[in-house]
């Protein structure tokens, strides 16, 4: 075997070690990002599967202004943030920061907890639409679980 047999067999060696050496980092950073993705499906789920929450009641009292009271309650064990509920009444979304919202009687708090009422009170003249009896409620908290009621007067 002559030098230049050697040289190439040499140059081939350290070619396929530079190579490895750009590949395993990349290769270790996408097995990486893919395994916190599924990761955070699967929290995200068990969450979803820990959340219920069930509509007390969604009444308007009409008695001066007209306010739309909906009681609900959060049946799970993960604790809700207020702020990241959504309330749809009649395909209109109504921004709950807007909305006088309370726990268990504290208005101050943002943070509703398993078996916690929360009560959210809308102004009916903030509403684009006017409620009746035909008029349904939604709400869905920030994992996606919803429920929904009538109105009642």
């Amino acid at each position: 075997m002559g030098v230049s047999v050697s040289a190439s067999t040499a140059i081939i060696v350290a070619g396929m070690f530079f190579a490895f050496t750009a590949f395993y980092p990349v290769a270790a950073n996408g097995f990486d990002r893919v395994a916190e993705g599924e990761r955070d499906v699967h929290e995200r789920a068990l969450e979803r599967q820990n959340t219920a929450v069930t509509i007390d009641s969604a009444t308007l009292d009409t008695s001066g202004n007209e306010v739309l009271v909906v009681n609900a309650i959060n049946e799970g064990s993960v604790g809700l943030v207020v702020s990241d509920t959504t309330l749809v009444v009649d395909n209109e979304y109504v921004d709950v920061a807007d909305a006088t919202t309370t726990v268990d009687g504290d208005g101050e708090t943002d943070l509703w907890l398993g078996g916690e009422r929360l009560s959210i009170e809308v102004d009916g003249d903030s509403l684009e639409t006017t409620v009746t009896n035909d008029s349904r409620v939604v709400l869905v908290v920030e994992s996606g679980v919803r429920d929904a009621t009538g109105v009642t007067a």
